[in-house]
């Protein structure tokens, strides 16, 4: 297999801003790798929260992540500032899969980059629901 190669910013249509904080880094002095999955998923709902479509505490429809994955190019630590890119790698009738680059300050390629698979389902019965038409005409944009 060949080994990845890290993505360039032209990858994704969307970026968050988020700010590595002093508790990110481990003992050997860079961002811990768990820290990458909460960045991951803090960039993706954080777009979805600001786009109106996911509301946390009390909407019909949530995420389940049911897949993840990470390859790393790069440490990342504080204090950098991380910019998250996003898009939609594959979009179903329930569910999403994301990939998002994080780029450590003004970086041009990829520190690390991830994908997770949201299926969103209903709140009460966790059981997979179609995404809604606003869902997917917003999400369609993150497709590159």
């Amino acid at each position: 297999m060949a080994r990845p190669v890290p993505h360039r910013r032209d990858r994704y249509p969307v970026f968050r801003t988020l700010q590595s904080r002093w508790s990110d880094n481990d003992i050997y002095g860079h961002m811990n790798n768990v820290v990458h999955y909460l960045l991951f998923d803090t960039a993706v709902n954080g777009w979805l929260i600001d786009r109106g479509l996911l509301d946390i505490r009390s909407g019909e429809t949530i995420g389940l992540v049911v897949e993840t994955g990470c390859q790393y190019f790069r440490e990342i630590m504080f204090p950098d500032t991380v910019a998250a890119g996003i898009r939609v790698d594959r979009l179903g009738n329930s569910s999403v899969t994301y990939e998002v680059g994080l780029f450590a300050n003004d970086d041009a390629q990829a520190a690390a980059q991830g994908r997770f698979v949201h299926v969103y389902v209903d709140r009460q019965t966790r059981r997979p629901k179609p995404l809604a038409d606003n869902w997917r005409q917003a999400l369609e944009e993150l497709i590159r």
